[in-house]
């Protein structure tokens, strides 16, 4: 494994590593794991990944395994209860965010049928395959995470800025933003063609 060619982002942690090498990129759609990572994207925002990634466990225990449903019933004291949670980030605007998202979820689920069918919206449904040769090139945003954005905000999304969201189209495989010498870049786009075909995606 250490004589793969990665991202250089990938580093030698062995947190950022296996998320580099079993995550980032691959196409998610599962709601519960959307919901996961739009409020873990939303808790980095002026952090380091790599510690939101240390937090992980704590943020699922925490948010009760990012169960929208239960999230979104979050009261105040509850959220009182997480501002004391040294395992997450302490921040009472995401954490409220995050509450709010969840209930923007359901309302989601209730007209689509799924959070996912809602997101992958933004990318036509089907991922979107880049070629880049260095980490320089690629971007911090795009048309389709500016949109995501309004689209979002619209409906009362917090911490899902037009960065924040193209993040997250990287992290969930909207979008494959391996660079093409990584190992990743291949295996990532074998994944997304069978998903493809499994699910019949338009």
């Amino acid at each position: 494994m250490a004589s793969r060619r990665r991202c250089e982002w990938a580093g030698s942690d062995p947190v950022l590593l296996d998320y580099h090498d079993t995550e980032w990129g691959t196409p998610e759609h599962d709601d519960r794991k959307l919901f996961e990572f739009l409020i873990l994207e939303g808790a980095q925002a002026g952090l380091s990944w790599l510690t939101i990634l240390r937090k992980r466990e704590n943020y699922r225990r925490a948010f009760d395994r990012f169960d929208p449903e239960r999230v979104a019933k979050y009261d105040a004291r509850k959220v009182r209860s997480l501002l004391t949670d040294d395992g997450i980030v302490r921040n009472r605007l995401k954490i409220r965010a995050a509450v709010k998202n969840a209930r923007e979820v359901l309302t989601i689920q209730q007209e689509f049928g799924s959070f996912d069918a809602y997101v992958w919206r933004f990318v036509g449904g089907t991922p979107k395959t880049n070629r880049w040769t260095t980490l320089a090139q690629v971007p911090a945003r795009t048309e389709e995470s500016d949109a995501m954005n309004r689209a979002l905000r619209e409906r009362g999304f917090g911490f899902v800025g037009s960065t924040i969201c193209y993040a997250y189209m990287q992290a969930v495989g909207m979008v494959n933003d391996h660079v093409i010498q990584c190992f990743r870049h291949k295996e990532v786009g074998r994944n997304s063609r069978r998903r493809g075909t499994d699910k019949g995606r338009q």
